[in-house]
């Protein structure tokens, strides 16, 4: 989670991408829980791959994410953008026994089985238009003999959603360490789709796990949309997530929502799709599909398809807008 963030500008410039907070929760964290969930074993260390300009806040933040799992966090950095072989291989010192790996800027859900015989586990979601992924080709026998990045011609339309499961973290840092030391790269990059295809023709067995919802997080539209589709997700799993500090004077919630502690709604209408981070005050207003941080308050506003950053203030008639953290718009 080392990159910019560059296209959800303005909000990565405060707060690294994975930490955006999705339905209440930070990105990174709703992924590590849904990976923990997959594997269905307890996870021993979390290691996060990030640039040293974040800043001790954000790891202090990110630790407090795997404390919460009940693991042991790791930071690691990686300095300049050399490829995803690159970044992986930043924490070469903790790539040992089973390891998953995931780019942290992505959300899915999935009710599958972790084949751990396997000497990988590659998470897949299949898409209508597969000639803009990389995708696996299988055989008969459910496993993935082939990888191919944006076919132009129909050879499969199992998506590679950027989550990773390996056996063996030592053979994996062998095959990353092969690439380095033999500057094997494309694009100027180090691919992780390089040490797959060596590890591949080496015999080695890797099968697919579909996931059933893969939601991406890379610009606001589609970090707004995936706001919205979490949310769904999570009031038909029954949660509640609407707090009890929350204080609504002449107010509507129209579910689902997620709205943080001690919220103030007055004469508003809030909903369906929208989430509120803690602190915030909604006045004489109207939000529906948009995704607020936390501490920024919203008047006189008819809002959809918004992002908002933290400690912001907004006042107008804007609709489909995104302002980052500590602006003002009145």
């Amino acid at each position: 989670m080392a990159g910019r963030g560059s296209r959800l500008r303005p909000h990565t410039l405060t707060v690294p991408k994975p930490l955006i907070p999705i339905a209440g929760k930070p990105i990174v964290h709703r992924l590590v829980e849904d990976i923990a969930g997959v594997i269905n074993q307890p996870v021993e260390e979390i290691a996060f791959i990030i640039h040293p300009d974040f800043g001790p806040q954000v790891e202090k933040d990110l630790l407090a994410i795997a404390e919460k799992l009940g693991s042991r966090g790791t930071i690691y950095y990686q300095t300049e953008p050399l490829g995803t072989a690159h970044a992986i291989m930043c924490a070469r010192e903790s790539m040992s026994g089973p390891l998953v790996v995931a780019y942290a800027d992505t959300l899915f859900r999935a009710d599958f089985t972790l084949d751990t015989q396997a000497d990988s586990v590659i998470w897949v979601k299949q898409v209508e238009d597969p000639s803009a992924f990389g995708v696996v080709q299988l055989d008969g026998n459910n496993r993935i003999v082939d990888f191919v990045e944006k076919p132009k011609d129909f050879v499969s339309d199992l998506a590679i959603i950027g989550i990773y499961y390996f056996k063996s973290g030592e053979t994996l840092r062998e095959e990353l360490q092969y690439l380095l030391d033999n500057n094997i790269v494309k694009g100027g990059e180090y691919q992780l789709t390089d040490a797959l295809e060596n590890m591949k023709q080496k015999g080695m067995l890797f099968v697919p796990g579909k996931v059933d919802e893969w939601m991406d997080c890379g610009n606001k539209n589609v970090t707004v949309e995936t706001n919205s589709r979490m949310l769904t997700f999570l009031h038909q799993d029954g949660q509640n997530m609407v707090a009890d500090s929350v204080i609504s004077e002449n107010s509507t919630i129209i579910r689902p929502c997620y709205i943080g502690e001690n919220v103030v709604l007055r004469n508003a209408t809030v909903g369906p799709n929208v989430s509120l981070g803690d602190n915030c005050t909604v006045e004489d207003s109207e939000i529906r599909n948009s995704l607020v941080q936390r501490n920024s308050k919203i008047t006189n506003a008819r809002l959809d398809n918004a992002m908002i950053g933290s400690h912001a203030a907004f006042n107008g008639k804007f609709t489909s807008i995104s302002i980052g953290d500590y602006s003002t718009l009145e």
